[in-house]
């Protein structure tokens, strides 16, 4: 059994995505009273992949080790985004949420075989390029820890010199960084993620990013060459409309090739939400859905348009009225919009209906916003445990244990 720990967990699609993967989280740790009650509860009601997980509610900088194995094979977690979010104050290091740091003091201490950071895509930014490029080598090199006065710029200078010194400087980490956008992956979201993952130096493992399984261009295929996407929805030819005048040179071109990428389509908002009934309209929860109520108070304007139902949704962002690109509503097909119900965010984001969250709808979308989607979480984890799985076989191949 491969055995991680969870920082900065929130609702918990991270570790979703790694228990769905293989991974067995041993424990969850997490600072917001809401997001950790949404994980105690799923815990409560037996929900299967964390039913039998520990929910450390506190700060990652005061965990008490002793709970926690020392074995373990990945720690996973997505630091505080709001220092690097697009729609956030971009204060980076500046920023008491900045726990890049206390994320490598964890690694430090417990020397996992891997680890898997994710955040926000702001943080490729050019401006907080060398900021970044402070953070790889800091997980690179945990054990090379910040001296009392020392600046950041300061101790990205002495990593650099400690990388091609001798001597022992502590355990050591191969580090790789990408981007991907959730939608490449099955995710019914244009939601773009920097992920960040590490190797322990003695594992001998050459990896590679997962590859894309799902395409726009396949999209568009079905939904304007073979017309399969809206025969599969029951959609008339009427309701269809016609190319959008954005997309009609890409789908010239495709009408035109003979092959396919081989990529599977974009899931769509329809298709995420085809077997959910629509919220009730006087704003009552709906009967047997969990978390399935009409929020009212949505509306379009300049700027703020919502997600048309036939693409991948919008990001959602941890916010509710008032979020700037009206990225937490749909568009309906008489073009009325709505908001999401923070079911539906959860189906965009991956989580399963049996998941359930906790708190007020501001508070549920936030946790939503934060999260990274279920599916995308999947593909990286599951990238990484085949590797450390086929380490522990070339051991027992070389030696007769893992040991």
């Amino acid at each position: 059994m491969l055995k991680s720990i969870e920082l900065f967990a929130g609702a918990g699609g991270l570790a979703l995505g790694t228990e769905l993967a293989g991974f067995h989280a041993v424990a969850a740790v997490e600072k917001d009273k809401w997001a950790c009650e949404t994980l105690e509860e799923n815990k409560a009601r037996g929900y299967p992949l964390v039913k039998d997980l520990r929910v450390i509610c506190g700060d990652v900088r005061e965990l008490d080790y002793s709970v926690i194995p020392t074995d373990l094979d990945l720690i996973s977690g997505g630091p505080p985004c709001q220092p690097f979010s697009i729609g956030g104050k971009h204060k980076a290091f500046e920023d008491e949420r900045d726990m890049f740091s206390a994320f490598a003091d964890v690694v430090a201490r417990l020397k996992p075989r891997s680890f898997i950071i994710e955040n926000v895509k702001g943080l490729t930014r050019a401006a907080f390029s060398n900021y970044v490029a402070y953070i790889e080598h800091r997980v690179s090199m945990p054990e090379v820890t910040q001296r009392s006065g020392e600046t950041w710029q300061e101790h990205l200078k002495r990593l650099e010199r400690v990388r091609t010194s001798t001597g022992d400087h502590g355990v050591r980490y191969n580090v790789a960084r990408q981007l991907f956008n959730a939608a490449n992956f099955g995710a019914p979201q244009k939601r773009e993620r920097v992920f960040i993952v590490g190797f322990r130096e003695d594992q001998d493992v050459h990896w590679n990013f997962p590859d894309a399984t799902h395409s726009f261009d396949a999209l568009l295929r079905e939904q304007w060459v073979t017309g399969d996407y809206w025969e599969r929805h029951k959609v008339s030819r009427k309701a269809r409309g016609t190319v959008p005048d954005r997309f009609k040179a890409r789908v010239e071109k495709l009408q035109v090739q003979n092959s396919s990428d081989n990529l599977m389509p974009w899931q769509t908002v329809r298709d995420a939400l085809q077997t959910l009934p629509e919220p009730r309209s006087d704003g009552r929860q709906t009967a047997g859905i969990a978390n399935h109520r009409l929020q009212p108070g949505a509306r379009a304007y300049k700027g703020h348009t919502g997600s048309p139902i036939d693409l991948p949704s919008k990001a959602l962002k941890a916010g509710d009225h008032g979020v700037p690109g009206g990225e937490n509503m749909m568009v309906l097909p008489t073009g009325e919009v709505r908001y999401f119900t923070v079911r539906e965010s959860a189906r965009l984001q991956g989580f399963p209906d049996g998941y359930v969250f906790h708190g007020a709808w501001s508070e549920t979308m936030r946790q939503l916003g934060n999260a990274v989607p279920v599916m995308l979480a999947h593909s990286v984890a599951s990238s990484v445990a085949q590797k450390l799985l086929e380490a522990d076989l070339a051991l027992i191949a070389k030696h007769g244990t893992m040991h």
